[in-house]
């Protein structure tokens, strides 16, 4: 008997959140044989190893079919596959991302938006199921109506991410790190105002950051927070300057790196040489990737706790950033995002950097604690969720 087969509507990438995770989620499904994926987007890679997309190939010459058969010719048209069951990427009001429907429909959520009505409400009765990438996520849309809905978070890949020495290429720097898109929903603009404090106490301290965005317009809005002056420009080729944004926004360029696009696979290396990790995001739909891997390579991780990153803290397995509070009103689209303060940001940099065996100590429990999110487990939760519906 043929395997039976599980539609994948987004892009598989080494390089953002959306794709690492299509791309590991369909790997674990070869790797199991039943499901297998079916791809609707052609995956695009920066750096990915041959034997890591090897078992794709077939996969991939299968989409190319789809693409010329049946998706262009469709051009803007709903393409109807009734005999099999698509995974599709939902956005924030839980919109579908594509034209595809498929005989059993099964959503994947990550959002940051709330403003549940009566019209969203109607848009999810689309689907046989809907997964969320936080219990927040879960909790919210059901607190609004919502109720086919469960929690699967996102994973580590365990062979790619572990603790390991560092290098020298930072020594003698204080080496901070600072991943995910621009824009204000991350926190980046809390970043850069800790980070002038610290380094004007401590001029070895260096900011290393990995911020481009795929979808550059959404970093506009940045110049909103009364810690930045200018908002970030793009250039011809559509990727944000991130280095003269930072610069012009008060931080010497001799103390950041911009580590533009990285490919996945070279992001552990990276995370090894550096004594922590800061994020201060106001919302996480899902549980922060970026954050999970460099807790997975023992970096000590300072997190705002809330929204999804409360999935991933774990006793002191980080340096919680405890002072939450609320930027909108109940019932704005925002009442969920929460502000850190800049104090605790840096009281939080000055513990690690006083005392760096703590520091090591919390990095090694947030190591120990994502062991347990590799992607083979979180597929395995995925596919017990929607057991009964490929």
């Amino acid at each position: 008997m043929s395997p039976a087969r599980l539609g994948i509507t987004w892009q598989l990438s080494d390089s953002h959140g959306w794709g690492v995770f299509g791309l590991n989620f369909a790997l674990q499904l070869i790797k199991r044989g039943n499901p297998t994926p079916l791809l609707f987007r052609a995956p695009t890679f920066i750096d990915t190893l041959p034997d890591t997309v090897a078992p794709l190939k077939p996969f991939v010459n299968e989409q190319i079919q789809i693409e010329n058969q049946v998706l262009k010719p469709a051009g803007n048209s709903v393409v109807n596959v009734a005999d099999l069951t698509i995974l599709h990427a939902l956005g924030n009001k839980f919109k579908k991302q594509n034209n595809i429907n498929g005989g059993i429909n099964i959503g994947f959520i990550f959002f940051e938006r709330g403003g549940i009505d009566d019209k969203v409400i109607e848009r999810t009765k689309a689907y046989d199921k809907i997964l969320a990438g936080s219990s927040w996520n879960r909790d919210y849309a059901r607190q609004h109506g919502i109720t086919n809905i469960e929690f699967v978070s996102q994973g580590i890949d365990p062979e790619l991410f572990f603790r390991g020495p560092a290098s020298e290429v930072y020594r003698e720097k204080f080496t901070i790190f600072s991943g995910g898109k621009l824009e204000i929903r991350k926190g980046q603009d809390l970043v850069l105002a800790a980070f002038k404090v610290f380094h004007k106490r401590h001029p070895e301290a260096i900011l290393i950051t990995a911020w481009q965005n795929a979808w550059p317009e959404s970093a506009l809005g940045m110049s909103t927070s009364m810690h930045i002056e200018a908002e970030p420009e793009v250039d011809p080729l559509g990727q944000l300057k991130i280095t003269d944004w930072v610069v012009s926004n008060g931080v010497p360029k001799h103390a950041f790196v911009d580590l533009g696009w990285t490919a996945n696979r070279k992001t552990a290396t990276i995370l090894r040489n550096m004594n922590v990790g800061v994020f201060p995001n106001r919302c996480e739909g899902g549980t922060n990737l970026v954050a999970m891997e460099a807790m997975a390579c023992g970096v000590p991780c300072i997190l705002s706790a809330n929204t999804g990153h409360l999935d991933i803290i774990e006793g002191d397995n980080c340096i919680p950033l405890v002072d939450q509070a609320p930027i909108s009103e109940t019932g704005n689209e925002t009442e969920m995002w929460r502000e850190s303060k800049v104090d605790e940001i840096v009281a939080a940099l000055e513990m690690v950097y006083a005392n760096q065996e703590e520091a090591k100590r919390r990095g090694a429990l947030g190591a120990e604690s994502m062991k347990r999110l590799s992607w083979s487990r979180q597929t395995d939760r995925l596919l017990n969720q929607i057991d009964g519906l490929i």
